[in-house]
């Protein structure tokens, strides 16, 4: 095994985005995971996630939803970068779906094995492009957001697993509720684990904000990506 990665550039419209790709360069083609970030942007941690991905035999890769490889560095910034594409979810439909395209070109990819995993604002951005309709495998949102889109309903292709901590205040119960009604509508295969005791975050090392309803939990960590890779090894088969 030897693990490689780069920054690839490719474009929505008139915007650059600057993505970081890994994989096995003794593998040949394989199956694609899109990564898609938190509200901070593209960072370290997934970008990690995606070196990680690419040690499963996967081609793992870290999305630029905002544009030009912008992250924010506090909560005003983050919440700049994101709040345009919470107040338009086409925007953020159209960007995923060119991130998706730009995907399926690379050299290392099996075009017609494609999957996007993502945490927070990053998992609304995995169910958006499961709702969109595309032919993907499985779409994995990490205690994402749960917010319908409001835009035309598909139906869903993906396999989608929805991995949630009870006490998040992000997501109550009742969207929780609501998610699944929108899924069975759509005709999917579709999963929600639900994690007692687990806030918001649960994923990252750094959430320490208990207060605030944010907080990583080992346990629930270890147990979500555990039921994500073997999602992932059931549809790539």
């Amino acid at each position: 095994m030897s693990i490689q990665s780069k920054q690839v550039e490719y474009r929505d419209g008139d915007t650059n985005c600057i993505g970081l790709l890994a994989w096995d360069d003794q593998a040949g083609k394989r199956p694609c995971v899109l990564v898609a970030p938190d509200w901070r942007g593209r960072t370290q941690f997934s970008e990690d996630k995606a070196i990680e991905l690419a040690k499963l035999g996967y081609v793992g890769f870290a999305i630029d939803v905002y544009g030009e490889g912008r992250s924010g560095k506090n909560a005003d910034e983050n919440a700049a970068l994101m709040n345009p594409f919470m107040e338009d979810r086409a925007k953020l439909k159209r960007r995923l779906l060119a991130t998706l395209g730009a995907a399926r070109e690379f050299e290392e990819v099996e075009a017609d094995k494609m999957s996007i995993l993502g945490f927070c604002f990053g998992g609304l951005c995995a169910l958006d492009l499961a709702r969109a309709g595309e032919d993907i495998k499985a779409a994995i949102s990490f205690h994402g957001l749960f917010i319908p889109n409001g835009l035309p309903e598909n139906e869903i292709k993906a396999s989608v697993l929805a991995l949630h901590g009870y006490d998040d205040p992000k997501a109550n119960p009742e969207s929780v509720l609501t998610l699944g009604e929108e899924l069975t509508r759509a005709r999917c295969d579709w999963q929600i684990h639900a994690y007692g005791q687990t806030m918001h975050s649960f994923m990252n090392p750094k959430a320490n904000a208990p207060e605030n309803g944010l907080q990583y939990s080992p346990i629930a960590e270890k147990r979500a990506w555990l039921a994500a890779t073997q999602l992932l090894g059931d549809v790539f088969g």
